[in-house]
């Protein structure tokens, strides 16, 4: 896409009309890739594929799948971008995932105006942009990592393009933000803070503090990098002065090799919470007893296919993905197919009405992420998820001292079994004391039983109660500040 095609562009008729068929846009990729990208075409050229080789979208859908280990790590960088040159990119995000071993992600700026389509659906469609006049604080931290460059440049794009809005980039300064907030928000209709689900929790905490009625300012959030649950979603609205947590948020599927791969939207969200409150309805379409991530995608621009459980996604970017294994833990429901399962448990029409009175309603498949199985611990043979254990904290009387960061882990008792311990951080000036410690554990306890039916069923009754560790806030070996959370840790 260039720049005058993402100008021109009209978001309800990108979006709300025409074909979403993904083939044409699929089919160029794969021919663009093959000729022009050394790496692809060594890759596939020893199994006898050509540039004609692919006719359908059946099949693209049987091209070999790429792999970080078979393909990213096996061709050097400038061999995986278009004509080998890398100084065609002007840009670059850095990743180390799970192995802490870096990964360069380099792209250009016309790589960035599909991404901006996603901005512009999260902030049109449920912000009311267009209308209002927006200032866009940016809490990811700046620098290499693809957060906060990527989000910044993306809402830059949309003021471009002639939206109401300005762009303030303190990062991950607390002090800044409030800053920033206190002096600028007064002039804007909306507020809205961007960044990691925690991090802006504590923005929330901390302007509270200093006395900030994030309410008058209509404070509205876009998170990206974790899942959470509705009712942490829904507590940290009320805390922010909000009403109506599909219209106020909006979670964004993000990556460093991809992009913004999708998008949470009012309808998503509305579905998200009817079945937060229904765990066995879930399990029944999902697959497991955590609720995932469920966001909306544009089929053209990053066209998604599961395999085996797992998440493969394509799309163009610096480095073009072509089938691309990025084993996410998800799958894929068409539009038709979910609206089918809400007709059948009789909520389609509610939660319809709940979100098109005043939200548009795309119809953009969906695809739903759990992120990677190795963030589980596993207890008694029970799968024992981070997201089952978050909603336990979510309890309005526990909220009033804990931040929601915890540390889950599985360690070995002096009798030799096995012990569910999950260690949480306090809020600042929070006291600890042994009625604290009993509230958490029998709330989570509580949530395990309820939403997860391996532990309730697996686990012997006289271990459901997890062991309660509480840290003062910013405990530097549990909660160490302006770094990316982790919420498990292998014990056993």
């Amino acid at each position: 896409m260039q720049l005058d095609e993402f100008l021109k562009l009209k978001l309800p008729n990108h979006l709300g009309h025409g074909s979403l068929d993904p083939t044409v846009p699929m089919l160029d990729l794969y021919r663009d890739t093959f000729e022009k990208v050394p790496a692809y075409h060594n890759y596939l050229s020893p199994m006898g594929y050509t540039g004609d080789s692919i006719q359908s979208l059946e099949d693209f859908k049987k091209l070999p799948l790429m792999t970080k280990k078979e393909y990213m790590q096996a061709y050097a960088l400038d061999r995986r971008v278009h004509n080998g040159d890398l100084s065609q990119l002007d840009r670059v995000a850095v990743s180390s995932g799970s192995t802490g071993t870096p990964t360069f992600w380099p792209r250009a700026i016309v790589h960035e105006y599909a991404i901006a389509i996603r901005f512009e659906q999260v902030f049109c469609d449920g912000f009311e942009l267009q209308n209002k006049k927006t200032l866009a604080v940016v809490c990811f931290a700046l620098g290499n990592w693809v957060g906060g460059i990527f989000t910044t440049s993306c809402c830059w794009h949309l003021a471009r393009k002639g939206y109401p809005i300005t762009v303030a980039t303190p990062g991950n300064n607390i002090g800044e933000i409030l800053r920033i907030v206190r002096e600028l928000a007064p002039s804007y209709d909306q507020t809205v803070l961007l960044g990691y689900p925690p991090f802006v929790r504590d923005v929330v905490d901390a302007g509270k503090a200093e006395d900030i009625d994030w309410g008058s300012i209509n404070t509205r959030m876009v998170f990206a990098g974790e899942v959470f649950s509705e009712e942490w979603r829904s507590a940290l609205v009320r805390n922010a002065g909000g009403h109506q947590p599909h219209e106020e948020t909006a979670s964004l599927y993000g990556t460093a090799d991809g992009g913004v791969l999708g998008n949470e939207t009012p309808y998503s969200i509305a579905i998200r919470s009817y079945f937060s409150k229904h765990p066995e309805t879930a399990k029944a379409l999902f697959g497991e007893s955590r609720l995932p991530t469920l966001v909306q995608y544009d089929p053209r621009d990053r066209y998604f296919e599961e395999f085996e459980g797992t998440l493969v996604v394509s799309g163009e970017n610096g480095v073009p993905l072509v089938r691309y294994h990025i084993a996410d833990k998800g799958g894929v429901i068409p539009f038709d197919a979910m609206e089918a399962t809400l007709e059948k448990l009789g909520v389609l029409e509610s939660i319809r009405g709940t979100v098109a009175s005043s939200r548009p309603i795309r119809p953009l498949p969906f695809v739903y992420v759990f992120g990677r199985a190795d963030f589980t611990v596993s207890y008694y043979g029970a799968n024992v998820y981070p997201e089952n254990v978050s909603v336990g904290l979510e309890h309005p009387d526990i909220q009033t001292f804990v931040t929601g960061k915890f540390v889950l882990e599985i360690l070995e008792q002096g009798d030799g079994n096995p012990e569910l311990v999950v260690t949480v951080e306090l809020r600042k000036g929070a006291i600890e004391d042994e009625a604290k410690i009993d509230l958490i554990a029998a709330s989570i306890k509580e949530e395990l039983l309820r939403l997860n039916s391996e532990f309730a069923h697996y686990v012997p009754r006289e271990r459901h109660l997890p062991k309660i560790i509480v840290k003062p806030f910013g405990d530097p070996k549990d909660f160490p500040l302006g770094v990316k959370h982790r919420y498990t840790r292998k014990g056993l």
